[in-house]
């Protein structure tokens, strides 16, 4: 019984991956919806650095629909949760968005893209302490997603979004 304990432990140790914004591989199936949307979202925050935001808006706009379908198809996962708390937030809806990265969060706590941009939405709206909350957790993984946090949170940094 110990043995199989220890087996699914590390079986399940192995197949938890902690990916920073999200990645494509973790919720597509070749070219899925989700696939889609993540490159809308590469391309409209390509628009917002040039300028362009009616453009960027467009692009977020199909962007969230692809990952509504998405997660109607393949509920419960945490990049498709990520990246419709950060469309929905883009197009100005803070509450939803902040819905979405808290589902996401329920799947998997150490997210680093949701806990970064959950951080990032608590500053834009003043709940300085819970930014820092997402902060701490962060605080452990070495990553890109603790530092432009931090720096948002410093004031050093302004957030994009």
């Amino acid at each position: 019984m110990k043995k199989l304990i220890y087996t699914l432990l590390i079986i399940i140790a192995l197949t938890n991956n902690s990916f920073s914004a999200g990645t494509v591989s973790d919720s597509s199936d070749g070219s899925s919806s989700y696939t889609k949307a993540y490159n809308l979202i590469k391309a409209a925050k390509k628009y917002e650095i040039k300028g362009k935001t009616k453009k960027a808006q467009k692009k977020y706009v199909k962007a969230q629909k692809l990952l509504l379908k998405s997660n109607k198809k393949k509920p419960l996962q945490a990049d498709t949760l990520n990246y419709l708390g950060f469309t929905t937030r883009k197009l100005g809806d803070y509450e939803k968005g902040e819905e979405f990265y808290l589902q996401g969060l329920q799947i998997e706590p150490n997210h680093n893209g949701i806990n970064e941009y959950l951080g990032e939405l608590y500053m834009v709206t003043n709940r300085v302490d819970l930014a820092k909350e997402r902060l701490n957790v962060l605080k452990s993984c070495g990553c890109k997603e603790y530092n432009q946090l931090k720096e948002i949170i410093e004031g050093t940094r302004k957030s994009k979004y």
